[in-house]
């Protein structure tokens, strides 16, 4: 037996990304968004509708930054999306974060956050609301990588949004081998 729930946007994983700004003042802002993922090698597909401030800033600077929210911050990171910054004009210092400007873009990096792609606007279209970036850089802060120089996820502690119970999740355990354990059927 299966139980339908309809057509909803309910898929697992959701991703929990904090999209940052700088707005016409270069005042850093940020958002929580779930709905976005890679689309091509060098480009990530977000849904954010026009009205945000986050998505007013990026069109107007081209330039924003894609965090992965984790379970030390998870407190910041939900409130980045429960207040607007047309109303809240402080909100990522509300939220305790700290921003350095990005060497690639023209959009600030969240200190607190360890993992982030920096992107260049490459377009947008308000009808769907789909909006696309070109990733332009990686970067991840040297406290979340092992002795080998290689990201430790348990030290990242990505999260993502669970919408059957509007909850977020840590990521857990390696489970397999990418690319390798399917050999096995081969």
């Amino acid at each position: 037996m299966r139980k339908n729930f309809g057509a909803k946007p309910l898929t697992y994983p959701q991703p929990v990304f904090i999209i940052a700004t700088y707005d016409e003042n270069g005042t850093p802002d940020a958002m929580n968004a779930a709905w976005g993922g890679i689309s091509e090698m060098n480009e990530i597909s977000l849904c954010l509708s026009a009205g945000h401030k986050t998505v007013k800033n990026l069109l107007k600077r081209g330039a924003f930054t894609v965090s992965m929210a984790d379970a030390e911050h998870v407190v910041a990171c939900d409130y980045v999306g429960l207040v607007s910054g047309n109303k809240v004009a402080d909100k990522f210092a509300r939220a305790g974060f700290h921003a350095t400007r990005s060497a690639f873009v023209d959009a600030p990096l969240i200190d607190e956050l360890a993992v982030a792609v920096e992107c260049k606007l490459k377009d947008y279209n308000p009808e769907t609301c789909i909006l696309r970036g070109e990733i332009v850089n990686v970067s991840v802060d040297e406290r979340v990588l092992d002795e080998n120089g290689k990201v430790d996820a348990a030290k990242v502690a990505p999260i993502i949004f669970d919408p059957f119970n509007n909850a977020y999740l840590k990521v857990g355990e390696k489970v397999g081998n990418a690319f390798s354990d399917g050999k096995q059927l081969k």
